[in-house]
């Protein structure tokens, strides 16, 4: 099957509607921190006993920068910071019991958003999606090695 001509701009416009619908969950609900500042308690969730440098480099930061981050985090009472316990010199960051139910109420709000989105679709649409949605997760795990076109090759539970 051939692609059509306009693929990779229908993938962006889809790409920048899911955006707006995930901004707009976060948005409509009292978020006391930036977008940034959620991404910093995102990584450091997902990437346990970060410090400092390393939440630079995730960033694609300087470290003072990151500190900063930090530092406003910390004030808020979403981040404390921790020496480790096998090196003293070093200082883990860690989610406050408040950042994680942050994360996960804005989690929460938007896969509700999200999911009203999916509603408005026709069943055979969204099953579709989801086709289309494991294969793109799929190709995109490959890097730049062009995924199968075989259509069998996707199944789902």
């Amino acid at each position: 099957m051939e692609r059509p001509p306009n693929l990779a701009a229908a993938v962006d416009a889809a790409a920048e509607a899911l955006i707006g619908v995930l901004d707009s969950a976060s948005s409509r609900h009292a978020v006391p921190v930036s977008p940034t500042q959620l991404r910093v308690l995102s990584l450091i969730v997902s990437h346990p006993n970060t410090n400092v440098n390393r939440l630079a480099e995730l960033l694609d930061v300087v470290p003072s920068s990151a500190s900063r981050l930090c530092d406003r985090l910390e004030a808020v009472g979403l981040l404390r910071r921790v020496a480790d316990p096998r090196d003293r010199r070093e200082v883990r960051l860690l989610p406050t019991a408040a950042a994680d139910t942050l994360l996960r109420e804005l989690k929460e709000r938007r896969h509700q958003a999200v999911q009203a989105v999916l509603d408005r679709m026709p069943n055979r649409a969204q099953h579709e999606l989801l086709l289309a949605l494991v294969a793109f997760s799929q190709a995109a795990a490959l890097g730049t090695t062009p995924a199968s076109t075989d259509s069998t090759a996707v199944r789902t539970a």
